[in-house]
């Protein structure tokens, strides 16, 4: 990478971000915004239904938070008109074809003008309806690729996927993306427009039985797990962000594509991987940015971590009484955790059961209960069990090259640093995570 300036890069550029409302997004448009005033426009896609709901959401969702007091104070009374020079907010929904973009005219001008987009709307729910991870995942992908490549002015297009699009993998896990029809269980082959006929047929047959919108939701939660397992993936949000880079991979064409893995470290390098490949035509690069392997951090660490900053500052209760906070089991297997649970609550459940028996159901409702919150345990284990007891380490190859290069160039290291050995996690969950997590909750 030669000598460069981010900010020199960033001036008079016109860039699309999609999942505009959504956390990593906030925070890129914040960055953007503040480092470089000179932009030219910021296009943010937000599912809304006309222009005036789009802006409102705008303004609520986004530039009225917090996150934007550093630019509120330094514009002031002039933020608004500001925001309204810069920043367009664009009703539209991946899901569809042009992004959903009704209005002809605006959809022309954003392709004369865009120079990059950034693509990090998706579903996030490991356990969402199939359709609609379908929809938004995978196919939202492909028409976010579409609509970059009708842009005549298109440098590079940034996809947010997900690192643990994986599945269960152990060891070191290579910075790659997956191939059309790549699958992670063999000889099964995963065709996407199969997936997307077999889920039309679905929705077309409930709605000829007449199904309740409710009934049609679980099947079609249970579909889409049960299709990710089939293949090889634990649950259907990362089966559906493998198959959008399948999508990806496969209809490119000569189009730069960089595929940044899941904030300020995030989004810093989000923008140094855009600036190192904007001169690198038909380019394809996947950057990890994470931790496990330079930084890892440990589950136990975590606890310890909660524990002693509860232990220091009590959370107070809804009565004013101080929280008290004890020491947990942490478990580091599956097996270890069902033989646990197995001692501390089935087996006391099936006494239960018994008793309640010999006394004529007395304890019905205690039974139910019981039963009731040990299957929502178990259901939300399984559901969470692949990323508990992960096995992988991300490899970060190319973002340590990348990091490597930002500091040969002379780039503003204090602006951009997305080193992850330079997190202390216990400051950082100490000062930052819960205290800004408590915030939240309290709100």
């Amino acid at each position: 990478m030669e000598s460069f300036s981010v900010l020199q890069f960033l001036k008079d550029k016109t860039i699309l971000v999609t999942g505009a409302t959504g956390f990593l997004a906030k925070i890129f448009v914040e960055k953007i915004l503040r480092i470089q005033p000179n932009l030219k426009k910021l296009y943010l896609l937000i599912r809304a239904r006309d222009d005036k709901s789009a802006k409102q959401r705008m303004f609520r969702e986004v530039i009225e938070k917090d996150l934007f007091r550093v630019l509120r104070d330094t514009w002031g009374d002039s933020l608004d008109s500001f925001i309204l020079e810069k920043v367009a907010a664009v009703p539209g929904d991946i899901s569809y074809e042009d992004l959903g973009i009704k209005d002809s005219n605006l959809k022309e001008e954003m392709c004369r003008q865009i120079d990059l987009v950034v693509n990090v709307a998706a579903i996030t729910k490991f356990d969402e309806r199939y359709d609609a991870l379908l929809d938004t995942n995978t196919m939202g992908a492909f028409h976010v690729l579409s609509f970059a490549k009708n842009c005549t002015k298109m440098q590079m297009l940034v996809h947010l996927s997900s690192a643990y699009a994986c599945g269960e993998k152990s060891g070191l896990i290579p910075e790659n993306s997956f191939t059309m029809g790549e699958m992670l269980k063999w000889p099964r082959q995963l065709d996407i427009m199969a997936e997307k006929k077999l889920v039309e047929q679905k929705l077309n047959q409930l709605q000829t039985t007449g199904a309740a919108e409710d009934e049609v939701t679980s099947i079609m939660k249970d579909l889409g797990m049960e299709r990710a397992r089939w293949y090889g993936w634990p649950n259907t949000y990362v089966f559906t962000k493998a198959m959008g880079e399948m999508l990806l991979d496969h209809h490119k064409d000569n189009l730069p594509i960089i595929i940044n893995i899941p904030a300020d470290m995030v989004v810093n390098s989000m923008i140094m991987a855009m600036v190192a490949n904007a001169n690198n035509p038909s380019s394809q690069m996947i950057y990890h940015v994470g931790s496990s392997l330079r930084n890892p951090i440990q589950f136990f660490q975590i606890h310890e971590f909660v524990f002693h900053y509860f232990t220091k500052n009590p959370y107070i209760d809804k009565y004013g009484n101080p929280v008290i906070v004890g020491k947990f089991k942490v478990l580091d297997s599956p097996a270890k955790f069902h033989k646990y649970m197995a001692v501390r609550s089935v087996l006391p459940l099936k006494v239960l059961k018994l008793v309640n028996l010999v006394l004529c159901r007395r304890f019905d409702d205690i039974c139910n209960e019981f039963n009731r919150r040990l299957k929502l345990v178990m259901v939300l284990v399984n559901l969470y069990k692949p990323y508990m007891f992960f096995q992988g380490i991300f490899d970060d190859t190319n973002s340590e090259k990348l990091r490597r290069a930002m500091r040969e160039s002379g780039v503003e290291l204090d602006s951009f640093n997305f080193d992850p050995k330079s997190i202390d996690w216990e400051d950082y969950f100490l000062n930052v995570h819960i205290p800004g997590l408590l915030r939240y909750v309290v709100k």
